[in-house]
């Protein structure tokens, strides 16, 4: 591959709009990060169980984290000049998946706050579509399992709790059709297959929007945003914007932006984000791998080939709901912590978990169980527990997660998993990750650039244009931190695992219990 000199004039814009929070980098032709600029999102909680996010706020931000990267951005030692848009040669976005939201295409604005994908508001709906005997249906058809994880409840909500629709006037779409649609001046409503792929909607196999479920549900296909290819021309922004046409080139959800930012481009490649939220994804070619233990089946991305043909990359993938996020909710809620990295010295104070063990279903639970009516919970407490212990059972919570799905992708494919890449802003815990690899077995791989969401959309949307000629040479170019390997104290995590999945079974089933 041909690395163009940092000199040129030539950078990548990356936007990552996360669950927590926005960000914006700024990548140079080397592949280095030159800027970059963050900004918190607002989370709101109306009734127990829902999570929503003003989507005027998300586009605001995004505007905020790029003219502050641009301004942070020192390309040159010399010249110590911020980068102009001008400079952009394209941009690459990453969503969060799953969080949708209606609008006025007339006015711009949002119609209701965007539903998160955290949000269980339509548990009873998904309840009513399996009762009604739509569950195998839906997962031949989307590779997804039924769930208010999911965007299609999410919207069906959404037009029957907004008065005075005009169905002639509202445009849908998640996160990124937003933004996308904003930076481009309303021009363009489109989505790419990746997302597509999250919203119970597209067909896995035509990856067009099913007909069936838009009956089903009754979305109407006109309010839909039409499906791209993940790489490939999205429209560009509007010059009103940031005084320059700029091409955005690629558009990934989050989890699919990180497997290409690892180069798990082929069958037996895995990672896992520890985001707000875990994703084990295993990419699985351009083959539809469905898998027996609730794993689901989505796109990896796609590329249009010549004439109307697509390249498509499968993946299979187990989605935690509740990672990162408990250790927001440690800081935030129970304030037991002031900032995320306590929890590694805490974890560290004690030897074990004092008999503590957590289950983080704090928005129900994903793979393998998807139990939309499961609840949080600490078990075993006692009078000599302390905060510390509560600290490290939440940690430990998180790794038990990701070895059930470990457990799950090696029963679904023909060989074992080796090793695990890693990345998000979890990852950076020490203990976490030691821990990881004791209860897997196997090596843990931590690569030196945490973000690999954002790297992979700036990947993209680079080779794009053609600004990067070798996918390869971009990934091999990847440097490692750090290699957990599996320690004494492996055997001792291992059996303290079945003690946390009988803690899980209890939890199974609650709110339906309870109502």
């Amino acid at each position: 591959m041909q690395i163009l000199s940092s000199t040129s004039s030539e950078y990548i814009l990356a936007l990552d709009l996360g669950t927590t929070g926005n960000r914006a980098f700024i990548f140079n032709t080397a592949g280095k990060i030159v800027g970059q600029a963050y900004k918190e999102l607002t989370q709101y909680y109306p009734q127990p169980g829902w999570l929503e996010h003003d989507a005027e706020e998300i586009w605001r931000d995004t505007g905020w984290v790029i003219k502050n990267a641009m301004a942070s951005s020192r390309p040159e030692v010399i010249a110590n000049s911020p980068i102009t848009p001008s400079q952009i040669a394209a941009i690459g976005l990453t969503v969060q998946r799953e969080t949708c939201l209606l609008w006025d295409k007339t006015t711009g604005k949002p119609l209701h706050h965007a539903i998160v994908w955290q949000d269980r508001r339509t548990a009873s709906l998904c309840h009513e579509l399996k009762e009604q005997g739509y569950a195998q249906e839906i997962y031949d058809r989307t590779g997804l399992v039924i769930d208010a994880y999911f965007s299609a409840t999410k919207l069906r909500w959404l037009l029957d709790n907004i008065t005075d629709l005009d169905l002639n006037n509202v445009l849908a779409g998640t996160i990124d059709t937003w933004v996308l649609w904003n930076l481009t001046g309303g021009k363009v409503h489109a989505t790419d297959h990746s997302n597509a792929s999250r919203t119970m909607l597209m067909n896995l196999q035509t990856c067009q929007w099913d007909e069936m479920l838009l009956d089903l549900l009754q979305i109407p296909a006109q309010i839909l945003p039409q499906i791209q290819p993940s790489l490939g021309q999205f429209g560009v922004t509007d010059t009103s914007i940031l005084n320059a046409a700029i091409p955005i080139t690629a558009i990934l959800g989050d989890q699919q932006a990180a497997l290409f930012g690892h180069g798990c481009d082929r069958p037996g490649l895995m990672k896992c984000t520890y985001g707000t939220g875990s994703f084990l994804v295993a990419h699985t070619g351009a083959d539809i791998v469905r898998s027996p233990n609730q794993l689901i089946s989505t796109i990896a991305w796609t590329q249009a080939k010549s004439g109307n043909d697509l390249n498509v990359g499968y993946a299979l993938e187990g989605s935690m709901f509740t990672s990162g996020a408990c250790i927001q909710w440690l800081r935030d809620r129970l304030k037991l912590i002031t900032t995320a990295a306590e929890t590694e010295t805490l974890a560290n104070q004690v030897a074990d978990n004092g008999g503590v063990y957590f289950v983080p279903a704090l928005s129900g639970l994903g793979a393998p169980y998807w139990d939309m009516s499961a609840r949080g919970a600490f078990f075993g407490i006692t009078g000599g527990v302390q905060s510390q212990h509560l600290v490290r059972a939440v940690l430990e919570a998180i790794a038990y997660q990701v070895l059930e799905v470990v457990q799950a992708i090696n029963a679904s494919c023909s060989s074992p998993m080796q090793r695990l890449i890693v990345d998000g802003g979890a990852c950076e815990n020490n203990f976490l990750m030691q821990f990881q690899a004791d209860v897997l077995g196997i090596p843990v791989e931590r690569p030196t650039m945490r973000d690999t969401t954002v790297q992979g959309a700036a990947y993209a949307a680079g080779l794009a244009i053609g600004l990067w000629d070798s996918y390869a040479t971009l990934v091999n170019q990847r440097q490692i931190d750090r290699l957990f390997e599996p320690s004494a104290d492996s055997d001792r995590a291992i059996a303290n695992f079945t003690t946390w999945h009988q803690a899980v079974k209890r939890t199974l089933n609650w709110g339906v219990d309870r109502q």
